[in-house]
């Protein structure tokens, strides 16, 4: 299955990009990848930190974001809320979803409070990231073995957000 990312507005000036996949794994396996610093190396970012609701982590993401974000929900193994930057004017939330479909699991993750013009650049960043995920799944290793950094983002990450974001540029923003 192909990632489905959508945009819709929180008022006038701040949105939410919201992604779905189907993985063939279970919810134990796809958690893991979603929470434990080593699985998220392989797909999505470095982070380091406290890894507790209240605790504190630091990312650097395939993308080259790079910041803090404080753990507000961790219910093992379906649910996962992160506020962003908190306490900055930049303050958003990440949160993911896990639920059983059969043998498979469906990933929910909606990143919320980002500025309306970059909502096109977040929803084909997440789809990117879903894809990277569902490739790190088949191989059981990482697929950014060439690494990323703050300052330079993960060049096949990189290549395949410049190929999808001019669709998500030309795509309605809903309500």
């Amino acid at each position: 299955m192909t990632p489905i990312a959508t945009m819709r507005t929180l008022g006038e000036t701040r949105g939410a990009v919201r992604v779905e996949d189907l993985y063939d794994t279970d919810i134990g396996d796809l958690w893991q990848a979603c929470t434990t610093p080593e699985r998220l190396a392989r797909w999505i970012a470095q982070v380091d930190g406290d890894m507790r609701v209240g605790g504190t982590i630091q990312a650097v993401f395939t993308s080259s974001w790079t910041g803090p974000a404080r753990v507000e929900v961790c219910d093992a193994p379906h649910h996962l809320l992160l506020t962003t930057e908190p306490g900055t004017d930049d303050e958003g939330q990440i949160e993911a979803w896990l639920t059983e479909e059969g043998s498979k699991t469906r990933l929910v993750v909606e990143e919320r409070g980002l500025p309306m013009r970059h909502l096109p650049f977040h929803a084909s960043g997440w789809r990117v990231h879903l894809e990277d995920l569902g490739r790190s799944l088949e191989v059981d290793g990482p697929v950014h073995p060439e690494g990323w950094s703050s300052d330079a983002g993960a060049p096949g990450w990189k290549e395949r957000w410049e190929e999808l974001t001019p669709t998500y540029q030309q795509m309605e923003i809903g309500p």
